[in-house]
């Protein structure tokens, strides 16, 4: 059910009704090959919320985009803010886009690249905490990066983006290896 525009419920089957619309995110993987070894390059994301959690938690870099951008284009421009670099240049894999639990529907593109991490650093956000306090404090939105062979990163990430880690390795040909 959602509202008319005269304040009464509107059921979804009738005319004029039309379903909420997912938040969009573009996403990069950025991904190398260490010994034989696939590893991918994830984040841990800031603030309170997230200080006590590890497995499960974290995230590829990705930012939220409007319908109509480019999410190429947003995907190298939040890696960009989150990492503090730019992104490696190459041949990107297009994978395909993942709904996560909360809805949001992901766009994610691999690309190879070797990444030191030396320096990097995220932007920042500004939260009231604790909640209700007055008090405003900023956190960074990725706190720590780090690589990860694929099967470490699948524990790390977050349930909703783990399905990006079998497309990779579907892609590459690394699957069960």
């Amino acid at each position: 059910m959602t509202s008319s525009s005269h304040g009464r419920p509107t059921p979804s089957g009738s005319p004029g009704y039309r379903p909420p619309v997912p938040k969009l995110s573009a996403a990069l993987l950025l991904y190398r090959e260490t010994d034989g070894i696939l590893e991918v390059l994830i984040g841990h994301p800031g603030g309170p919320f997230w200080a006590r959690r590890d497995d499960g938690a974290w995230s590829i870099p990705k930012g939220e985009y409007a319908e109509g951008e480019d999410p190429w284009t947003v995907a190298q421009h939040e890696f960009t803010e989150e990492i503090g670099k730019p992104p490696p240049t190459g041949h990107r894999i297009d994978l395909t886009p993942v709904r996560q639990p909360g809805g949001k529907v992901v766009t994610a593109f691999a690309v190879r690249g070797d990444l030191d991490l030396e320096g990097t650093f995220s932007n920042t956000f500004t939260l009231e905490w604790p909640k209700g306090s007055g008090t405003l404090r900023e956190y960074p939105e990725i706190d720590r990066v780090a690589w990860f062979d694929v099967t470490t990163a699948r524990s790390k990430l977050l349930k909703g983006q783990r399905p990006l880690l079998d497309q990779l390795e579907d892609a590459l040909g690394h699957r069960g290896t």
